[in-house]
């Protein structure tokens, strides 16, 4: 359990539960404990125990069971949080968090975070005035909008940390010497301006109200609310209180569950999403193709085996052997595909639902869940950081409730350029964001969208918009200059620091009379911008400051915004934001501890430590996760991927699984970058079987999928629960053989994890408002405000990213993102299915998502190698689909037996490609003749393949040529990289031995400009030998047969003709390959030469070492001398 590091100076950490008499959090001399306990909406502070929910005595004053609104007079004026809350709120979002294993949590309040100037007061370092007491250098509170708060009637400008003392000391105002009013700000007074009081939450529904009611509340406080209702005749604002009629849902309907309901069951229901079939005209000649060119395959098969080919019988043993292989591989890959289907969803009705006002919502607070966005970085010079920021900044602006929005940033390496790249992202949000949402612009990453070529003012209604656009743009290019300026900013400061503190040490050593020819031993450090040691990785590693070696690091870059919208103004920014929400979601830098000894399971790792630091600031009951270089292309997409989530039937859906889109790609698509028959064919086919397969990034999770639990049981939960429709479920309502006790084992020893659990798996339900969803929560539940952030619950989320939380649990090896193979986001997603779980795939008409994909040769031999190493370590591991549950459906068993079995296929794909050579070289045939009944069966199978192709580019949506260069690829990338795998998997499971393909040798683009320039670029590795061999021993293979065949006596076309046409479908299939190894202008890397003239020279010895007698007579009709040629 972390602590915080008590100091004695009013910088020193402090929570305000600290002056609560009945709170049992005292702090003791040897520092603040961590306890795990939330913030109620009074400013208590209780746990979140199944057991302390129950108790209606402890939170009835913070649920009632009506709602009302009352909107602010001049006599009443409620305020939304107390001054300390805000105060510690301030003081979280300016400290850098760090600790880690056997170390205090440690708060470091940062007054300057960048060298820029920070604007916008939900931002960590942002200007205000400074405090007014004596020696003190800290800045005063400020309110949502950055206006300064004081706490007293004097308007004495003060500071968090010397208002704490003064309420600890004396109680009195430095100002005017008065007492603080500490009765009004102890307990908040709940805003009724904002919207609808909060309803019950997880477990609450069946709580008794036997406290005062709110009514009675305002009275006592001076609010004389009957006779503001007689002066205003109830015409000021909505109203005061909104009352649905008591038999609307029956005598035995809880109460606090009527005033959210009314208006939503008057409407007639409609869904969030539909199923969009295959038109039968496409999908039943599919069919019936898949079935004919089976038993084609059958009979052929049948045919090949009974007629062998006595002359060559180890020919037709290897082709049978090869043909056989490819039969079952064509089984696994097509089978699956039998049952695709389409999606759409409906936003305006999602928005009906959940966004638009009501009688019990009169500002339309929205009731949508929550979404954490998880993005993950780990070297900022292989991922550019002014690439991240684009997409922190797309993330940013995404069009959904702000407050509902926590954006996370994992940066695995430590970096302070990271950090402050993602600062400087944090403070350009400030303009890019209300610009986004004022002109509604798309996309929202600015590198992107400054990149569209046409005409901006398209579709603009604003006559404001250029003259906007022009000042974003210049902010945007400065933005841009600041960003890339990072490394020399840090540099330079470091080294002038470093020179500081070695003329302190030199100094020092002449006060002292120390030997000046000794060597000054100063660390070189790198230092943040308010002048203190980065606490992550130095650019000289030193101890605790290496890539593997440093503290966790916590930054609340963007504090959690208020609740409601706060609109801007002309006069506050650079434009003018009148009328436009200026609030940000919340944004949190995360690097969590990494220490030698400790293995911390490379990206799969990070993402679990974001999932529960995620889990005790925001909670979030939704995840996306992003790479670095994907953004989000359409601001929709989250609220399309909600509408899935939020349907009937969404509470059985593990995740939403979004298709890769990619800029950045050559128009010829020449090495398959863009995946499309993956990703539109496969995909698409899995959806309509228990779900596609997750792809590691573009997708939308379920957290409490993601726990590992199974999906819920509506006939169980009924059998335990009196209310089963409101019932906030306890962790063994799902997994019956989970002890409540041995939460610890599975989670980690965080109590605030663990009872974050229900919370997230209540909220993550559809509305209750239909009766066919047997699962869900009532209407109006999450329009609560989130609580405010304090310094303990921060310092508990630093606490579970510590390198040691994970031992001895269940995370990655149950829990979380799964570990032990390198295609961890396969084996995630096969463990849900596994559990029951289904997913979906939204393909939206605009893009979701873009990102970025290697079109170098070399660097997508080095992808593929990836993904098929991983995929050999499912195949061997417990993982493999031949050991899946019965939940896991037949199709999709068969599609996960696939993925770990299609890179055994490269070791006949490769014998069978130098088939054609061998036949051609000895001048036999895979058959003994070229009869009819072989041609029939090709010529059969042919069509069946043509048909198949034809229909599923109807089906799928893609085009005939990204199918045929899919073809090439599979065969480049089978002969090559899957080949690797195999060996590398093997070598592993058989010997313990890792081997790692890396480059050997690499050439420098030669033009810049050109966007394909990197298409060009000629990095030899040994993956390329297997298709060279390949391609060359077939043109020699051709060249030798064809000039065999002219002299000889009594030609073998036939032969001939069979043979090369088997080599030219290989070498076609080839020929992207070679454009590469060609490069630009067709330069070929003087290592192809070398290999092609080795290979020649040894083709050239085996044939003479076969036919040693040198020229002579062929003999005809099938003597038995063998016959030689001669060259012309």
């Amino acid at each position: 359990m972390a602590s915080l590091s008590h100091n004695p100076s009013k910088k020193a950490i402090r929570s305000p539960r600290d002056r609560d008499n009945g709170s049992q959090n005292s702090r003791s001399s040897t520092g603040q404990t961590v306890k795990f306990a939330r913030r109620t909406s009074s400013g208590r502070y209780v746990s979140l125990s199944r057991e302390d929910l129950d108790m209606s005595g402890e939170l009835s004053g913070d649920y009632t069971n009506y709602t009302v609104h009352i909107p602010p007079t001049p006599d009443n004026q409620p305020m939304e949080t107390s001054v300390a809350t805000k105060a510690e709120e301030q003081y979280v979002s300016n400290s850098l968090f760090t600790g880690g294993f056997n170390s205090v949590t440690r708060a470091h309040l940062m007054d300057k975070v960048i060298e820029s100037e920070v604007n916008h007061p939900q931002m960590a370092g942002s200007k205000g005035s400074s405090c007014a007491m004596p020696a003190c250098d800290g800045k005063t509170m400020r309110d949502e909008r950055g206006n300064d708060v004081a706490p007293c009637e004097c308007r004495f400008k003060i500071c968090r940390d010397c208002f704490m003392d003064a309420q600890k000391d004396t109680g009195l105002c430095p100002g005017c010497k008065e007492p603080y009013k500490m009765g009004d700000y102890d307990d908040d007074v709940p805003d009724f301006s904002s919207g609808a009081l909060p309803l019950p939450g997880p477990g609450m529904s069946g709580m008794k109200n036997n406290n005062k009611s709110l009514a009675m509340r305002n009275q006592q406080e001076g609010f004389d609310h009957n006779r503001w209702l007689f002066e205003t005749q109830g015409t000021y604002g909505y109203g005061n209180a909104y009352w649905p009629k008591d038999d609307v849902y029956g005598d035995d309907m809880d109460d606090g569950l009527q005033g959210g309901m009314v208006e939503t069951l008057d409407k007639p229901w409609k869904p969030l999403s539909r199923i969009i079939p295959i038109p039968a005209g496409i999908l039943s000649p599919y069919r019936l193709l898949v079935v004919v060119r089976g038993v084609a395959l059958g009979f052929f098969l049948h045919w090949r085996i009974v007629h062998p080919n006595e002359e060559a019988i180890w020919l037709w043993a290897m082709s049978i052997v090869c043909e056989l292989w490819f039969a079952f591989s064509w089984i696994l890959d097509q089978i699956p595909k039998l049952c695709p289907i389409n999606r759409s969803t409906d936003l305006a009705v999602l928005r009906d639902k959940f966004d638009l006002p009501s009688p019990s919502n009169p500002t339309g607070r929205s009731d949508l869940p929550g979404v954490d966005m998880f993005v993950s970085t780990a070297d900022p010079e292989k991922e550019p950081p002014l690439v991240t920021a684009n997409t922190i900044l797309s993330i940013l602006a995404v069009d959904y409730p702000v407050e509902k929005i926590a954006c996370y940033i994992s940066d695995d390496g430590g970096a302070l350029l990271t950090f402050e790249a993602m600062a400087e992202a944090a403070s350009f949000a400030d303009l890019w964001v209300p610009f986004c949402r004022k002109h509604d612009i798309e996309p929202r990453n600015p590198e992107s969208y400054f990149s569209i070529k046409g005409d901006p003012t398209k579709n603009k209604s604003r006559s404001d918009f250029v003259k906007d656009r022009r000042k974003i743009k210049r902010e945007y290019d400065e933005f841009k200059v600041r960003i890339n300026g990072l490394p020399d900013s840090i540099r330079r400061r470091s080294d002038a620091f470093n020179a500081r503190e070695e003329m302190k040490m030199l100094k020092h050593m002449r006060e002292t009379g120390a030997d000046p020819t000794e060597p000054i031993k100063v660390h070189k450090a790198t230092w943040m911008a308010d002048g203190t040691h980065w606490p992550g990785t130095w650019a000289v590693p030193s101890a605790d400051h290496a890539k593997g070696d440093h503290a966790g690091i916590l930054q609340v870059m963007l504090k959690p915004p208020s609740p409601d919208p706060l609109v801007g103004s002309a006069e506050d920014k650079l434009i003018d934001f009148t009328d436009i929400d200026i609030r940000l979601p919340m944004f949190v830098y995360v690097s969590r501890e990494k220490r030698p000894g400790y293995d911390h399971n490379k990206k799969a790792g990070a993402m679990n430590a974001l999932v529960r630091a995620s889990a005790i600031l925001s909670n979030g009951p939704f995840m996306l996760n992003l790479d670095c270089d994907h953004y989000i292309y359409n601001c929709k997409a989250v609220r399309e991927g909600m509408c899935f989530m939020m349907d009937r039937g969404g509470e059985n859906i593990c995740y939403i699984q979004f298709p890769q889109r990619f800029e950045g790609i050559d128009p010829s698509d020449r090495y398959a970058n863009n995946n499309t028959v993956f990703f539109d064919g496969n995909m698409r086919a899995l959806d309509g079987v228990q779900g596609p397969v997750y792809v590691g990034t573009g997708t939308m999770f379920r957290r409490f999928a993601l726990y590992g639990f199974d999906p819920p049981n509506p006939d169980k939960i009924a059998q335990t629960a009196t209310d089963p429709e409101h019932h906030a479920l306890r962790p063994t309502d799902f997994d019956p053989d989970l002890d409540i006790n041995m939460l610890p084992k599975r989670f980690g020893n965080s109590t605030m994890l663990a009872e974050s659990i229900p919370i997230a798996e209540f909220q993550a339900r559809p509305l209750a408002d239909h009766p066919m969803v047997k699962f869900g929560r009532p209407p109006g539940a999450l329009r609560v405000p989130r609580d405010p952030l304090d310094a303990a619950t921060v310092a508990e989320a630093v606490s579970v990213i510590s390198c040691w939380y994970e031992d001895k649990t269940e995370w990655g090896d149950r829990v979380g993102w799964i570990y032990g193979s390198v295609t961890e986001d396969v084996v995630t997603g096969y463990r849900m299915h596994n559990r029951g779980w289904h997913s979906v795939y939204c393909i939206t008409k605009r893009d979701a998502f873009r990102g970025s994909a290697p079109i170098n040769l070399t660097d997508r031999l080095h992808q593929v190698l990836r993904w098929a190493t991983g995929s050999v370590e499912i195949f061997f591991s417990r993982n493999n689909a031949f050991l899946a549950s019965r939940r896991l459906k037949l199709l999709q068993r068969l599609a996960y037996l696939n993925v770990g079995i299609y890179p055994f296929t490269s070791m006949f794909l490769i014998l069978y490609c130098f088939l054609p050579a061998l036949s051609l070289l000895s001048g036999q045939f895979i058959v003994k003749t070229l009869n009819a009944a072989f041609l029939i069966y090709l010529l059969l199978i042919t069509l069946c393949l043509i048909g198949l192709a034809i229909l599923e580019v109807k089906w799928s949506g893609i085009g005939l040529e990204e199918w045929w260069r899919n073809e090439q690829f599979w065969l480049i990338s089978g002969t090559s990289a899957h080949l690797a795998a195999v060996v590398q998997g093997l070598l592993k499971v058989i010997a313990g031995i890792e081997i790692s393909f890396t480059l050997t040798s690499k050439s420098a683009a030669e033009d810049e400009d050109d966007i394909y320039a990197d298409l060009y670029l000629v990095k030899w590795t040994s993956l390329m030998i297997p298709p060279i061999v390949i391609a060359l021993v077939n043109i020699i293979a051709i060249v030798v047969a064809f000039s065999r065949t002219i002299y000889s006596p009594v030609p073998k076309w036939g032969k001939f003709v069979g043979g090369a046409f088997f080599s030219s479908w290989v070498l076609v299939h080839l020929y992207p390959f070679a454009k590469g190894l060609m490069g630009r202008r067709g330069k070929t890397p003087t290592i192809v030469y070398v290999w092609s003239g080795l290979i020649a020279i040894t083709l050239s010895l085996l044939w003479i070492s076969l036919n040693p007698q040198g020229p002579g007579a062929v003999a005809a009709g099938g003597g038995g001398a063998v016959g030689g040629f001669e060259f012309p």
